[in-house]
């Protein structure tokens, strides 16, 4: 089972994986701090996250017979046109989360474990397993952190010695692998993602409201994103990346080689006016294969308003959001409203 293990973590490198680590799937003590999290409401709307809660501290609940979880990384940083303080300074531009801005990391992810499930087969005979690439109840920072791939940060993402841009997949298998050993917390006293978070959804060290992440108000929140939040939303219409950009590890990060990760349709570079011109048939067709698509058009309004309510002021913003103005959402109207009458519009 050692040799297996270093075999299995050479065969991910093969395969383009940055690293391969190994965790058990004991979970019991995670348990508790997530029944915690849950007990405080901080998840939101994501009800998931409660109704599946036995089955991320029991990793043989979800896969039968489990023993080992197998995490890898796979980097997705690419090179952008522009500074990103640049962007998230320009307010009539669009700033899409930098993971968001190619093709969807799921089905690429989900495609190099399952190779890497093939050549552990091929070697070892047919195994127990099922891989997940954020498709399933996982608790996927803290088996990344238990297998040494790094350690939770403060922002509650994991980090390691060259920042924090890339996903995580995971293969449980009912193998004996042998185990790999704990990442240290090298966070130190460093407390800049908490001071930069615009909205203060990281409310203690390693501890994160959702219901003010900006993360979730534009992707996961599906009603109307609380009034005073927005303002400070600012031009960020998918995700945020802001507790990352600061983060000093980051600025040891290396650029991927994943062609599917580059930016596309523009969104690296796009105005607020622009997208919010385009129509449903523009945005399905522009946004397939990207993670964006799901969380469909009448959101997709939804966070542009916003972002269209905190811009400069101008003739072609105003005009922008008078063109929705009776958009048949009364969600998209809601915000459209919100956002001309800060631009001194009467509703």
């Amino acid at each position: 089972m050692a040799r297996l293990a270093e075999r299995i973590k050479q065969w991910g490198a093969e395969l383009g994986f940055q690293a391969v680590g190994i965790a058990d799937a004991d979970l019991s003590a995670a348990g508790g701090r997530l029944a915690e999290w849950l007990g405080l409401g901080w998840h939101g709307e994501m009800d998931y996250m409660a109704r599946h809660a036995g089955l991320r501290e029991r990793p043989a609940e979800l896969v039968p017979g489990t023993l080992r979880i197998i995490t890898c990384r796979l980097d997705y940083l690419a090179l952008a046109t522009a500074p990103v303080e640049e962007e998230l300074a320009d307010r009539g531009r669009a700033y899409v989360a930098r993971y968001a801005r190619g093709r969807d990391y799921h089905k690429l992810m989900r495609s190099r474990l399952q190779r890497l499930c093939e050549r552990i087969a091929a070697e070892h005979g047919p195994f127990r397993h099922r891989a997940f690439a954020d498709s399933a109840p996982v608790m996927e920072v803290e088996l990344a952190a238990r297998a040494g791939i790094g350690w939770r940060g403060k922002h509650t993402l994991l980090l390691d010695r060259e920042g924090s841009w890339f996903f995580l997949g995971e293969i449980y298998c009912d193998l004996p692998l042998d185990l790999d050993a704990e990442a240290k917390n090298r966070c130190g006293t460093c407390e800049r993602c908490i001071d930069v978070c615009p909205t203060g959804a990281i409310v203690a060290p390693y501890k994160l409201d959702a219901r003010r992440c900006i993360s979730y108000l534009t992707i996961e929140h599906k009603s109307a994103i609380p009034e005073a939040l927005r303002p400070l939303i600012g031009n960020r219409i998918y995700g945020c990346d802001d507790c990352q950009l600061v983060c000093p590890w980051n600025g040891f990060s290396k650029i991927s080689r994943e062609k599917d990760f580059q930016a596309r349709n523009g969104l690296d570079g796009a105005t607020l006016v622009e997208l919010f011109g385009w129509t449903e048939t523009e945005f399905d067709e522009r946004l397939r294969g990207s993670p964006i698509r799901r969380i469909g058009y009448e959101r997709w309004l939804r966070n542009l308003a916003v972002g269209l309510g905190n811009a400069p002021s101008s003739p072609e913003v105003i005009t922008s959001l008078q063109e929705k103005r009776d958009y048949p959402s009364e969600l998209v109207r809601e915000h459209v409203n919100w956002a001309l009458k800060r631009h001194g519009v009467a509703a």
